[in-house]
């Protein structure tokens, strides 16, 4: 049997989604460089042949690479696997000196915001304007050169976290002292670049695009921006499918997506497309892919991002639930070299609906909780959010443990203000919308009612 090794950081889908999967087509074994959760574990931990904890202290760089090869080479691994956006560097780098199947070269331009834009300004693919910043004073010259509002970020974060809008000058010193602050607090509970050395002085800004949903979407709800998965396999993008999403809460924090996407299939081929463009420009080799594209008026599109691994989450769940595909042993089997069945098209027509929540202490408008509650989700009456024939699944890795009082929201903290991430399914994608709102909006007062 062939031999899988899975490097595990913080991040990308739970592993309790992910491992049944990947032990599916092989010997699955755990190399991990940052605690593993203990949610799920009872799920996880019997599909693991092996499981290796590294004692830490590794400099991020080649001392991060050199631990994989020399664990991938102990137990002879065929293949390396991640779905950790801090880790996708460092597992490339070490696939390409095995001889291994992995994202190539191209990784570091998917994973550096800076160069990604560089090499899509370069071949055509429509974008924001944008400038890299090295200091407050850059920040200055950005906000002169470039219409406002500006979105400020950091070139190898993820999950939204340090983000901060911009419309004036008078913002810009404690912008760069907040992007510090949020930074700092992101390495604190994971969320670092595991190859690349001295990344958080690494960032830049770009033109916040107007979006709008006119012209796209029949239906109100659904957000001005979405995502294409997909998967490159020897050079060869294989888009899948589109996940629709809702609005953000402001600032740019994500709370739920969708699948299937209920755009008409004219609107989604030409989606498709600009998302072929964006990801052939960086040069990928064999990976996930995570396209996401903002919606404007007169049917334009512009490239947000591009991940060289899944959305996280429960993307590829959603995936599975909405077109019967499964993305990540799709991926594995073409890593190991076996024969993989693509669409002939991205598909656009899906079954029952399905949807990753994330409750966070805001409602979707992101008006602040008023008060902060305990924790304590298995107690709510899901049965007065949620519609006839829905079910509600939580994802232990992203909940907060019960009891725990909510803490106030952080608008500068993305993903970190998750309180708990949910499976959501429904009949269909109107039923699915609705119970989304119902959820993001209503969860305070459910939460209240059980502390009565």
């Amino acid at each position: 049997m062939k031999k899988i090794l899975y490097v595990y950081v913080k991040g990308g889908a739970p592993l309790e989604t992910a491992f049944p999967r990947l032990a599916a087509c092989g010997e699955l074994h755990v190399l991990a460089l940052s605690p593993l959760p203990e949610a799920a574990k009872a799920i996880w931990e019997p599909c693991c042949t092996s499981i290796t904890v590294h004692p830490g202290g590794l400099t991020p760089g080649e001392p991060v690479v050199e631990a994989i090869i020399a664990h991938a080479e102990s137990i002879g691994a065929d293949a390396l696997f991640t779905l950790s956006e801090f880790a996708v560097l460092a597992v490339a780098n070490a696939a390409d000196r095995l001889g291994l199947a992995g994202a190539g070269p191209g990784i570091r331009v998917a994973r550096d915001k800076r160069l990604m834009r560089q090499a899509w300004q370069a071949a055509g693919v429509p974008i924001p304007r944008f400038r890299r910043v090295d200091s407050a004073a850059d920040l200055r010259g950005a906000l002169a050169a470039l219409t406002p509002p500006l979105l400020l970020k950091p070139a190898w974060g993820a999950g939204s976290v340090a983000q901060l809008v911009l419309t004036s000058q008078d913002q810009v010193a404690d912008a760069w002292a907040e992007i510090e602050q949020a930074l700092e607090r992101g390495g604190q509970v994971g969320m670092n670049e595991l190859f690349e050395q001295n990344t958080d002085g690494d960032r830049l800004v770009e033109e916040i695009m107007d979006g709008t949903t006119e012209g796209w979407y029949d239906e109100d709800g659904y957000g001005d921006y979405l995502s294409v998965e997909g998967i490159v396999a020897k050079g060869i993008y294989h888009p899948l499918a589109i996940t629709a999403k809702l609005p953000t809460v402001p600032p740019y924090i994500e709370v739920a997506s969708t699948s299937p996407c209920v755009l008409p299939e004219e609107l989604q081929r030409r989606i498709e497309d600009v998302s072929r463009r964006a990801v052939d420009a960086l040069g990928l080799d064999t990976c996930g892919t995570h396209t996401e594209l903002k919606l404007r008026a007169d049917g334009e599109l512009v490239v947000i991002e591009v991940g060289a691994r899944f959305g996280g989450l429960l993307t590829t769940r959603q995936v599975e639930i909405a077109f019967d595909l499964d993305p990540i042993g799709m991926l594995i089997r073409e890593q190991l070299g076996e024969a993989v069945g693509y669409p002939p098209a991205m598909l656009v027509e899906g079954g029952r609906a399905a949807a990753s929540v994330a409750v966070v202490p805001a409602s979707a408008a992101g008006v602040p909780w008023q008060t902060q509650p305990f924790w304590d989700p298995e107690r709510v009456d899901w049965s007065t959010l949620l519609s006839p024939g829905s079910t509600v699944e939580p994802v232990p890795a992203f909940m907060l443990p019960n009891g725990t009082q909510v803490p106030e929201f952080d608008p500068s903290g993305g993903s970190r203000n998750w309180l708990g991430v949910f499976l959501l399914t429904a009949n269909d994608a109107p039923t699915l919308l609705r119970d989304c709102r119902a959820i993001l909006d209503g969860m305070e007062t459910a939460l209240a009612t059980t502390q009565r």
